[in-house]
């Protein structure tokens, strides 16, 4: 489950990247980034599809994101995340966390390696609240 080293991640972050951000309001990866709004973080989101007509920034690739990211929260497949790792690398987040059902071990190695905190197979809301209600 949870550990005090998610509590602290989440504690010292502004500012979540949601990668696989929906226009969807229905879908998981808007959800939890209306829940991170709510609860005081600023959210970029990150979808190729997405135009800048909704009321989330939403930028083409994280390296387009203007400012500094402390969280990647990654909504995609686990086989997906080795093609975001060079871009994780460049903005260099404090962490990266891959929501439920998304593990890939192989792939999150260099971000290990680099210093990134590597948050696998959980939901950040999920942590978030048990960590400080919600």
């Amino acid at each position: 489950m949870y550990n005090n080293n998610e509590c602290e991640l989440l504690k010292n972050s502004k500012r979540i990247a949601v990668v696989g951000l929906s226009r969807n309001p229905f879908k998981t990866s808007r959800m939890i980034a209306d829940y991170l709004i709510r609860n005081g973080y600023e959210i970029a989101g990150v979808n190729p599809n997405l135009n800048d007509d909704f009321d989330i920034p939403v930028f083409k690739s994280l390296t387009d994101i203007p400012f500094d990211i402390d969280i990647v929260n990654i909504f995609r497949r686990s086989e997906d995340i080795p093609e975001l790792i060079p871009d994780i690398l460049e903005i260099k987040p404090r962490g990266v966390w891959l929501q439920l059902g998304i593990r890939n071990d192989d792939a999150v190695a260099p971000l290990i390696k680099n210093g990134i905190t590597v948050i696998q197979d959980e939901c950040i809301k999920i942590v978030h609240s048990m960590c400080f209600g919600g």
